[in-house]
């Protein structure tokens, strides 16, 4: 007998009410991957990031440290800062007032600061009425916020990551954190963001989609995901020289990774906007920004150490590979996005024992959204 699970009905995936909760009660309320934190090396490098409902203020200090603000002036509520990213030279100035901002955050000139009073009459706190400040952590060369008012503790997100591959280890050692980016793409994708999450973890859909992919991993024509199975991967085929598009060879393998992880493409989930691919000679990363119930923005970077990339190595058939991927994958959210709206899907569809590792996400999110009721 073949057993069937029920999905989410059609309305998890088009509500703007559901989105609005999953703002609040995910995105706002988790940890939330930002920004590659190389791309904010230098002191007044800054991005702009929306989180939830909120629009976020990355920006390295001069003092070398990268901070998160909330974007918003605390005068009358102006955004500081419009364009997507960017470098100021000294400090934050609101293009309204004037109130100006050093990069710590602090307030530090405004028309007639001397002159201004607190409700009590005293001169006021700098600090006070300073940047409000967005919990941040790095990880695996990454900048991580939560809006949280007290953050859920990272160490969940790692140990959720390291519980995937079987060996509370085994990510460290790809060195993600000191690989550079070979290429980004951004992907605008016209489907609601757990769509892709869905199609991410699994694998059913491979034989029929990714020929390029099933050629390099045939056990995936099979249909089992390689997350369905914590720990053990999949295995390159037999005539297959490196996780290319065409199987030819990559290049010379991370100097970290163990034999047992050679030749073996491992795939990572961490909730609720985050996939990583790992392969022996590179890290596929990808990040998602939930834009509204039918737009999702992926940002994917291809990350290689820096002897790769220095030496001028063509890259194109190791990113053409999953750029592939990532197009047939998005393509068919997007063939799936219009009919979840349909009376057909009003109770949802169906999962295939292949899939049932997808009831647990399902699971997640419904009990993520409890809190909203």
């Amino acid at each position: 007998m073949t057993a069937l699970l029920a999905t989410l009905g059609g309305a998890y995936y088009t509500s703007a009410d559901v989105f609005a909760a999953e703002q609040e009660h995910i995105f706002e309320s988790m940890w939330f991957c930002a920004a590659r934190s190389a791309d904010l090396s230098l002191a007044g490098k800054f991005k702009k990031v929306q989180v939830g409902r909120e629009s976020v203020l990355l920006i390295r200090g001069r003092d070398g440290l990268l901070r998160a603000f909330l974007n918003v002036c605390r005068h009358r509520g102006a955004q500081l800062c419009t364009e997507s990213d960017g470098e100021v030279k000294r400090t934050l100035r609101c293009p309204y007032h004037s109130w100006t901002y050093a990069l710590d955050g602090r307030l530090v000139a405004a028309p007639n600061l001397g002159a201004l009073t607190d409700d009590a009459g005293t001169p006021i706190d700098r600090y006070t009425y300073g940047l409000v400040p967005v919990a941040l952590t790095e990880w695996l060369g990454y900048a991580w916020v939560c809006l949280a008012d007290a953050p859920p503790p990272f160490d969940d997100v790692v140990a959720g990551a390291a519980g995937t591959l079987g060996d509370s280890d085994a990510i460290n050692r790809y060195g993600i954190g000191g690989l550079d980016v070979g290429r980004r793409v951004v992907y605008e994708v016209a489907a609601n963001w757990k769509l892709i999450v869905e199609n991410f973890m699994e694998c059913y859909h491979c034989s029929s989609i990714h020929p390029e992919l099933v050629g390099v991993l045939p056990e995936f024509s099979r249909g089992i995901a390689a997350q369905a199975n914590t720990g053990s991967g999949a295995q390159f085929g037999s005539g297959i020289a490196g996780f290319t598009v065409d199987g030819t060879a990559g290049f010379d393998r991370l100097p970290g990774i163990t034999d047992d992880q050679d030749r073996r493409y491992y795939a990572i989930t961490v909730k609720p906007t985050v996939f990583i691919n790992l392969v022996p000679d590179h890290v596929i990363f990808h990040r998602m920004y939930p834009v509204a119930a039918d737009r999702t923005v992926v940002e994917c970077d291809w990350l290689y150490t820096g002897a790769v990339l220095s030496s001028e190595e063509d890259i194109s058939a190791s990113v053409e590979l999953f750029h592939r991927v990532n197009l047939q994958d998005f393509a068919a959210c997007e063939r799936t996005q219009p009919a979840m709206s349909s009376r057909a899907y009003r109770d949802g569809g169906v999962l295939v024992p292949a899939e049932h590792h997808l009831a647990e996400f399902h699971h997640w999110v419904v009990s993520r959204l409890a809190t909203a009721v």
